[in-house]
């Protein structure tokens, strides 16, 4: 996906204080937290497995990939369960608020911060009134290495 679309919808959602969006194309659903199965070896993102309606879904916590801290246990964890190249995969966050829909001219280029910081899974900024959206690219977010690695677990 590039910005040069003339709308973008975007799940948006919230980790920590800051809120993230991404393509609604690729939700395939919003749930509750379910009890996963830990997979020994599994990098610490990825906190296990849940079997959903047959299909064994990796749950990735968005929190640890960024490097952020966990809230302590009871935080009302929300699994946004993405369909990612024929995958699927499910994100652990804070909460989802809302679908927003995004025209060209609210989305800006995501800032060049050097070597010091990786922002290719950026999209950009999106701007609504005084809202401010860090939109992901889910794809490039969860790189194909990690995807591999997922897709073994799961397997």
């Amino acid at each position: 996906m590039t910005i040069k679309e003339t709308t973008l919808e975007a799940l948006a959602f919230t980790l920590g204080q800051e809120e993230y969006g991404v393509d609604i194309l690729k939700v395939q659903e919003i749930r509750g937290q379910d009890p996963v199965t830990r997979i020994a070896n599994a990098p610490e993102f990825v906190k296990g497995v849940v079997n959903l309606r047959g299909v064994i879904v990796p749950i990735i916590d968005l929190r640890m990939r960024f490097g952020m801290p966990v809230p302590a246990k009871g935080a009302a964890d929300v699994v946004i369960v993405l369909n990612i190249a024929n995958r699927v995969i499910g994100m652990m966050v804070d909460g989802v608020s809302d679908v927003v829909r995004l025209g060209s001219d609210d989305i800006r280029p995501a800032p060049q911060m050097g070597s010091a910081f990786e922002t290719d899974f950026l999209l950009g900024l999106g701007t609504i009134d005084e809202r401010m959206l860090i939109l992901l690219d889910i794809e490039r977010l969860l790189s194909s290495e990690e995807l591999g690695l997922v897709e073994r677990l799961a397997a």
